[in-house]
C-alpha cells in the first residue's frame, strides 16, 4: 500500500471537526495509531468512533492546546510506542485590522495558533529523535498574501511558516523533517457557522461568494488538504522538509 503509515504513531490537534478529523479518519485507514488532541472532547470522541466503524485504531484525548503542561503530560503518555507523526492542526481564526483587532484577541490568538504549536513541538521533538519522522504544521494562504480584515490571524500563520524553517533546519540531521501547508477556504462547520452567524439570511448567496475567491470556483473539501498532509508525512515524501505548500484553488498565483 503506498503512503502506508502501518506501525507509525500520529499526534494530529484539532481532529475533532473539520480538516482534523478528515486527517485523523485518513491516517488511520492508512494503518496509523492516532492520537486526537482537541479541546472540544465530543467532537474528539465522535472522531474515534468513526474511525472504530472500520477498525481503525484511534485515542481521544482533552486537551488545549495552548497549555504547556497538558500537552506535554498527554504527549508524554502517548510515546511508549514512540511518536512517528505530528500534525500541528489546531487553530482559531479572527477577523479585524491593526486598530480593531483588541489585546485580548491578539493573546487568545497567539496561545493558541503560536503557543499551540510549540508546545506541541517543544514536547513531542525529544521522542521523534528517537525515532526520526514527520511533521506538518497548518499555516495559511494568510501567511503569504495581503488578506483584508485578517490582521492577527495573517502574524499568527507567518510564525507558523518561521517555526516550520527553524525546526526543519535544526532536526535535519535527526531524521525529522518538518513542513507546512497553506490552505485557502475550506468547506467546514466552522465556515457554515461563520457565514450563518455573520450573515443570517444570507447563506446561500455568500456561500457561493465566498467559494468563488478562489479561482478554481469552489471551496476544498477537507479530504482533500488531508490527503497532501498524508503524503508529507508518508515515506514517499522522504526527500521532503522545510516547504511550505500553497493548496488554495490557484489563490496566490492566479488571483489579480
Amino acid at each position: 500500500m503506498i503512503f502506508s503509515l502501518k506501525n507509525k504513531t500520529a499526534i494530529i490537534t484539532g481532529g475533532g471537526s473539520g480538516i482534523g478529523k478528515a486527517i485523523a479518519i485518513l491516517f488511520a485507514r492508512q494503518k496509523a495509531a492516532v492520537h486526537i488532541l482537541d479541546f472540544d472532547e465530543k467532537g474528539a470522541a465522535d472522531t474515534v468512533a468513526e474511525i472504530k466503524l472500520f477498525d481503525g485504531e484511534a485515542t481521544a484525548h482533552s486537551c488545549d492546546v495552548s497549555n504547556h503542561q497538558q500537552v506535554a503530560a498527554i504527549i508524554s503518555s502517548i510515546a511508549a510506542k514512540g511518536i512517528h507523526i505530528l500534525v500541528n492542526n489546531a487553530g482559531i481564526a479572527h477577523i479585524g485590522t491593526a486598530e480593531s483587532t483588541s489585546e485580548a484577541d491578539i493573546e487568545r490568538l497567539l496561545a493558541v495558533n503560536v503557543k499551540g504549536v510549540y508546545n506541541c513541538l517543544h514536547a513531542a521533538i525529544p521522542y521523534m529523535k528517537k525515532t526520526g519522522g514527520a511533521i506538518v504544521n497548518m499555516a495559511s494562504i494568510a501567511s503569504s498574501v495581503g488578506l483584508p480584515d485578517r490582521f492577527a490571524y495573517s502574524m499568527t500563520k507567518g510564525a507558523v511558516v518561521g517555526m516550520t524553517l527553524s525546526v526543519a533546519k535544526d532536526y535535519i540531521n535527526d531524521g525529522i523533517r518538518c513542513n507546512c501547508i497553506s490552505p485557502a477556504r475550506v468547506h467546514t462547520p466552522f465556515v457554515d457557522g461563520f457565514i450563518h452567524k455573520t450573515y443570517p439570511g444570507q447563506e446561500a448567496e455568500m456561500f457561493e461568494k465566498l467559494s468563488k475567491t478562489q479561482p478554481i470556483g469552489r471551496m476544498a473539501d477537507p479530504a482533500e488538504i488531508a490527503y497532501l498532509v498524508l503524503y508529507l508525512c508518508s515515506h514517499e515524501a522522504g526527500f521532503i522538509t522545510g516547504c511550505d505548500y500553497p493548496i488554495d484553488g490557484g489563490f496566490i498565483k492566479l488571483n489579480n
